[in-house]
């Protein structure tokens, strides 16, 4: 069989964020690998079985890397399957995810996380990599087999969409994925001060007459786990952290030297809880919307560098899961379409420079989970994304291309666009004319 010929994107503006690199440039693949890249290849005289593609001067940058969705597949798939999760991943420039394990049946053993890997090489789109539950059964009471599962595949470990309440297993977590150099994730919420909470605590929760949370729900529980990281000495990460108090902890536990990271998701530095408004199911999620203060908080991390990475935590939920009421509606927004033009938002209010708002949703993340993605190098993956940064759109849930459409940006008009998607040289999505 006849070798497939090299392909050139050239005329872009090449961005790296892991090499601080923004030049006028291009990047030359030979199959699945990334062959040479530089200024030098703009424009270049290449021979003419290289197949050319014109960037048209668009910015060229790694895949994006999320770190925190919900494909609902084994168990929910009339909510998101593998392979719809990965088309609309690849459609908003993701090439890499990791999918959680709050599925039905748990990942909790090493044939889910088998079945996860062997789905995700047929569905052929991005690449997929699994956590795996901290407690059987998500329970919180027993531990799963960490180092079966971590030989298996698995790139973590986390209960998410349930906190660890139990503090000897949480411990015992930390001291055992220690082993393994395996974070081990935390939904920070302390369950018996959310109670029946449905949205944050504070004067809009009241104006609605709906239960709130309060913020000490998740700084108490983050607080808890860090002083088990010190003892522990373990690699603990916040997911989706939504509080100044949190950002502030994580702040000083680096300070201290622990090994702790953090993620914050873009409806949590884009909305507060006044977007809830009307009693909006779509604005429902898990820690909910929080105080402005609170937002700029989480803003503040992000430039700062407390807060690692930005990830979508996409949670798909069909029509009969959201259109309820307030305090029967299941938590969760879908968020790999809108994660480009959300994080560039960023970059557009003067909070980060372009290099350190894609370095968020590419090389820190992928250098968080330790991922072989977001960077550009020579004989790298060939994972990458064509966007244009001023190309406007606005949010249309009919376009949307996951299963399920619960986003609260609906009408939103984005500036960001994905022109196309690449995948081990192979393009996974490309823009419609």
């Amino acid at each position: 069989m006849p070798n497939k010929p090299d392909i050139a994107y050239i005329n872009s503006r090449l961005i790296d964020p892991s090499s601080n690199l923004d030049v006028k440039g291009g990047i030359l693949t030979r199959g699945s690998k990334i062959l040479d890249l530089g200024s030098h290849l703009f424009n270049p005289d290449l021979s003419e079985e290289t197949i050319m593609i014109d960037c048209q001067g668009h910015i060229l940058a790694p895949g994006l890397v999320d770190i925190h969705v919900h494909l609902r597949e084994p168990g929910h798939e009339h909510k998101e399957t593998i392979e719809s999760g990965g088309k609309s991943a690849a459609a908003g420039g993701v090439t890499t995810l990791c999918c959680m394990p709050n599925t039905k049946p748990v990942i909790d053993d090493v044939a889910l996380i088998e079945f996860i890997q062997r789905r995700a090489r047929e569905a052929k789109s991005v690449k997929i990599y699994p956590f795996a539950a901290v407690t059987k059964g998500l329970e919180g009471k027993q531990l799963t087999e960490i180092g079966m599962l971590a030989n298996a595949g698995a790139v973590a470990f986390t209960d998410d969409g349930l906190p660890i309440m139990d503090s000897q297993v949480m411990r015992r977590a930390l001291a055992y994925a220690k082993a393994f150099d395996m974070i081990v994730s935390q939904h920070a919420e302390d369950l018996s001060l959310s109670g029946c909470g449905c949205m944050a605590e504070g004067q809009m929760a009241t104006k609605l007459g709906l239960p709130g949370i309060p913020d000490a729900s998740e700084i108490v529980i983050i607080e808890r786990d860090l002083r088990l990281v010190e003892i522990t000495g373990g690699r603990y990460h916040v997911a989706h952290i939504s509080t100044a108090q949190g950002v502030e902890a994580v702040r000083k536990a680096k300070e201290k030297g622990l090994q702790v990271s953090c993620e914050a998701a873009p409806h949590h530095f884009i909305l507060t809880d006044s977007d809830v408004g009307n009693y909006r199911t779509f604005a429902k999620m898990a820690p909910p919307l929080r105080s402005e203060e609170n937002r700029l908080a989480i803003i503040d991390g992000l430039s700062d560098g407390t807060i690692d990475a930005i990830a979508t935590d996409h949670a798909p939920h069909d029509q009969e899961s959201k259109r309820v009421p307030m305090e029967h509606a299941s938590n969760g927004v879908v968020g790999l379409e809108t994660l480009l033009s959300l994080t560039l938002e960023l970059v557009n209010n003067g909070h980060l420079t372009l290099l350190e708002a894609l370095s968020k949703i590419t090389c820190e993340p992928a250098d968080l989970i330790g991922l072989k993605a977001g960077k550009f190098y020579k004989g790298a993956p060939a994972d990458m994304v064509i966007f244009d940064p001023d190309a406007e759109w606005t949010v249309d849930l009919e376009k949307i291309i996951s299963k399920s459409k619960n986003t609260p940006f609906e009408g939103r008009k984005m500036i960001g666009k994905v022109n196309r998607t690449i995948v081990d040289g192979r393009t996974v999505f490309k823009q419609e004319a």
